[in-house]
């Protein structure tokens, strides 16, 4: 393979920047503009060491760096890497960048590192999505999770399951080359019950995949409610500072004022919306048909009622729009005398706040949390599967519950042999062990250059 170069440092001035150097000329294009101050060459550092010089091209000192160098295989691709740390500037970093790339080496594509440690079996396919997860965790429960799967948690998870397969496909094929031998392994209760074991198995890791999801991606929310019931005095007191502009006079906002926010370990990516009401101008309506957009596709409603009001009309349409929705009742203006009559709200999700003085909105992360079955990953490190782990599953599982329904059905064993080897196949998928070039280039898409 060629030799690849990019900054994996942020482009952004900063105390360092690293350039990283992979392939079989790394060391010798290292040498070529690295001049240490030391007597030792380049070329004679071992592995795992770092030399402190200066880059020099064309005569022109470029920058005072640390050289670390690190020999094949023991290294992070696998591969002779060497990794230049200069000053943060945006400047000298891409200079010698420029530089490094004109001695030979070729510009990595996203992810490239990454996919090169894939490639020579530094990792599985499931520890290198993990390091891409590691970069983006924004939560101590996905950055637990990412890091058990850059351990391999989910690809020993997988195998174990794979191996019980394998097992079975072993004592299928024996059968199938000595039919009149007594294999017990081919017992059909036997099966069924090692194939009920692997269901279980793979049912559970897509139990924890939506939960995963909440936490890597965080949850789209809305705030909605009529004009003037507190919606944006309740957006600024969950960010903590002023971000929608509040007046005493119904209409005021009249965009989808959106931010993030974390709670707990989750973040809510809150949009608050316009009063929803009939408009009476042709901007209010604009804001209105925006506000039920965003109502639409939020997968959490943070409704807001006037606790110091009777429900309106259009209070009661509200509510009846939450049905089926995952959603919360805010009851705003707890601080005041109350007239909201709560029996009419047909709802398990009603807090009674005060958005003015903050009080009672220590209960919102609570009941987010249990909304989406996440209290007991709150404490506890899981592995979570992605979307295209996932798929994977489902497509494994399936085969499998196809074959437990063969063996119930009296099938003969090479229809259940068919279904166990699809299902081991996409198992092999998932780890990468079986993937095609273009599920591999589809993984690292992802990943940011200088990974």
């Amino acid at each position: 393979m060629s030799t690849i170069a990019a900054i994996s440092t942020p482009p952004a001035a900063g105390g360092i920047a690293v350039i990283r150097i992979s392939g079989e000329k790394a060391i010798n294009i290292a040498e070529k503009l690295f001049k240490p101050f030391g007597s030792r060459a380049v070329a004679d550092m071992p592995g795992h060491t770092c030399a402190y010089g200066r880059i020099v091209s064309g005569g022109e000192t470029l920058d005072d760096v640390l050289l670390t160098v690190f020999r094949a295989p023991k290294s992070y691709t696998g591969e002779d890497t060497a990794e230049i740390s200069c000053h943060g500037g945006i400047y000298v970093s891409r200079r010698i960048l420029r530089e490094v790339i004109s001695l030979g080496a070729e510009p990595a594509a996203a992810g490239e590192f990454t996919k090169r440690a894939f490639l020579n079996g530094k990792l599985s396919l499931t520890q290198a999505e993990a390091v891409a997860d590691i970069i983006s965790a924004e939560g101590r429960s996905a950055l637990s999770s990412a890091n058990l799967m850059r351990e391999g948690a989910l690809f020993k998870e997988i195998t174990a399951v794979r191996e019980k397969l394998v097992g079975l496909l072993a004592s299928l094929a024996a059968w199938t080359d000595y039919p009149d031998e007594d294999i017990p392994e081919t017992d059909p209760e036997r099966m069924e019950a090692v194939l009920g074991e692997s269901r279980s198995d793979l049912e559970k890791i897509l139990r924890d995949y939506d939960c995963g999801r909440v936490f890597r991606e965080g949850i789209d929310c809305v705030i909605a409610g009529r004009p003037n019931v507190g919606k944006s005095t309740l957006m600024n007191a969950l960010l903590g500072f002023e971000r929608s502009i509040v007046t005493s006079s119904a209409g005021t906002t009249r965009d989808v004022v959106e931010e993030t926010l974390r709670l707990g370990d989750v973040i809510l990516r809150i949009s608050d919306t316009a009063g929803l009401r009939d408009a009476s101008d042709e901007a209010e309506k604009i804001g209105v048909r925006l506000a039920n957009e965003a109502f639409e596709r939020a997968e959490l409603v943070l409704l807001v009622l006037d606790g110091a009001e009777p429900l309106s009309e259009y209070d009661r349409e509200l509510l009846e729009k939450l049905r089926g929705r995952r959603h919360i009742v805010i009851i705003n203006k707890s601080d005041l005398p109350q007239k909201l009559d709560k029996s009419y709200i047909n709802s398990e999700n009603i807090l009674e706040v005060s958005a003015k003085s903050r009080s009672g909105l220590d209960s919102l992360r609570e009941a987010v949390y249990k909304m989406f079955g996440l209290s007991g990953y709150s404490e506890t490190p899981a592995v979570f599967a992605n979307e295209r782990q996932k798929l994977c599953c489902e497509r494994a599982l399936s085969e499998i519950g196809v074959a437990i329904e063969a063996l119930r059905s009296g099938e003969t064993l090479d229809a259940v042999n068919v279904c166990v080897d699809a299902a081991a196949d996409r198992l092999l998928e998932l780890t990468g062990e079986r993937a095609t070039e273009a599920v591999v280039n589809r993984v690292f898409e992802r990943f940011c250059v200088g990974k």
